[in-house]
């Protein structure tokens, strides 16, 4: 089964095109996106002869050909540097700061980074790649896992908590950082579940309690939350090495100990795949219209009701085919670009080299190694695998919300944990605000 799980693993792996460039070096061929070196060359050249004289198409069509074709090609070279497909998250890492570089060195036209953030963030298109993972990867879902997992999945996340305080504010204390510093600047923000869930809300919490404008605590909060987003997914990639070296720590992309099945193959259907995109896009939009009034999330609502009605048979076979086929078609194809999307409209990289002073680096380093080491303790004391509790309760707790789970599924080549991935990082988040809220009294 360990081969077999294996390999349903790597068929959800966003950089699955890189076994067609293997088969296509032994023909003698090169291929970037499933297309021959020589065309994808010629599809490059136009988008950046268009991208650098002003004529790129505007919208959609135009921000998502430089994502692909840009996100492709930094995927592609950071899959095959030695020392970053190893320990950095290979084309992950590269896709995400190839093109936050690009942006904060100029080489993106401003038009160019302005269209790209506005597809991404009021465009929508971060939502609509998370709304078809968390759809197709919960309905494709062996049901009985769902069960299983339960409310059991929230004592590895109670883990990371308690590991990332811990060891934050031990080396915080080691290296001359406050206990109010350590925890309340640097660890609360990494552990809250991004930006937009994250830090944003949590800078009013700290305005209230403490005084000071939103904005003062902001330029606190981000250097920690982007360079422990850093640190995620660099950690997501050793997990991965480690589960290899020791394959009784690792489900390959299944959480739960002693509970193996097979999944079978898909044959992928146009019809049922059309099918999937309007469950994708109807689950989400419920999750958004309940969120108007439910004090959660969009994404913990999503969730919910999905898993809902998996448990309870509700969908009809067709759609649920369909939506785990819609899944893996935008896991595989578009991956990179979103990743390439997220560098430019979510990673400030002058806010992260402001933040690298060694003492600043090393708390950072701390709060992400504690929330790893606490899930995955107490992810196996309730039968999770290590690594996958580890990488969904403690580094989905500590990277920058859906970006970063998004980044860290794929430095770790396990996507199919995106529903697990969603629950740290929203309901998780949340959890993380109100704790804020409990402890700041402490501090003062």
């Amino acid at each position: 089964m360990g081969e077999a799980a294996r390999e349903y693993a790597n068929a959800n792996e966003t950089k699955k095109a890189s076994s067609s460039n293997v088969q296509s070096l032994k023909a003698g061929k090169i291929a970037i996106f499933n297309t021959p070196i020589v065309w994808f060359g010629i599809f490059t050249a136009i988008t950046l002869i268009s991208m650098y004289t002003g004529n790129l198409p505007g919208g959609m069509i135009g921000s998502l050909l430089v994502m692909i074709v840009l996100g492709e090609l930094f995927g592609y070279v950071g899959d095959r540097l030695p020392i970053v497909k190893t320990f950095l998250g290979g084309g992950a890492i590269v896709a995400i700061f190839g093109s936050a570089y690009m942006v904060y060195s100029g080489l993106l036209p401003e038009e160019i980074t302005t269209s790209v953030t506005d597809f991404m963030k009021s465009g929508g298109f971060l939502n609509f790649y998370i709304a078809a993972l968390i759809t197709g990867s919960i309905l494709g879902m062996n049901s009985k896992i769902l069960v299983k997992v339960g409310l059991r999945y929230f004592l590895p996340i109670g883990g990371a908590v308690i590991g990332a305080v811990a060891l934050t504010a031990l080396i915080g204390a080691m290296v001359g950082f406050t206990l109010q510093e350590a925890v309340l600047v640097i660890a609360m923000p990494i552990m809250g579940g991004g930006m937009g869930a994250g830090a944003v809300p949590m800078s009013q919490i700290y305005s209230e309690l403490l005084g000071n404008e939103p904005s003062y605590y902001i330029s606190m909060l981000v250097p920690a939350l982007a360079l422990g987003n850093v640190f995620a997914i660099v950690l997501a990639s050793m997990l991965d090495i480690i589960g290899k070296k020791f394959p009784s720590l690792t489900g390959n992309g299944q959480l739960i100990q002693g509970f193996k099945y097979e999944k079978p193959e898909l044959k992928y259907d146009i019809q049922k795949m059309g099918a999937g995109l309007l469950a994708a896009l109807t689950f989400f939009t419920v999750g958004t219209l309940l969120a108007s009034f439910i004090p959660l999330h969009a994404y913990a609502i999503m969730i919910i009701l999905v898993a809902v009605a998996k448990v309870a048979n509700a969908i009809p076979a067709a759609v649920v085919d369909g939506a785990s086929q819609w899944y893996q078609f935008v896991a595989k194809n578009w991956t990179f670009a979103l990743l390439f999307g997220i560098g430019v409209a979510y990673t400030d990289l002058g806010t992260v080299l402001e933040a690298l002073t060694l003492q600043y680096i090393l708390t950072v380093f701390g709060v992400v190694l504690g929330a790893v080491i606490g899930a995955a303790l107490l992810g196996r004391l309730v039968g999770f695998y290590p690594i996958e509790a580890a990488i969904t309760a403690g580094l989905c707790m500590a990277n920058m919300g859906g970006t970063g789970d998004v980044a860290v599924l794929s430095a770790s080549k396990r996507m199919e944990l995106m529903p697990f991935a969603q629950i740290s990082s929203r309901l998780g988040g949340a959890l993380i605000l109100l704790l804020a809220g409990l402890l700041i009294p402490l501090f003062t």
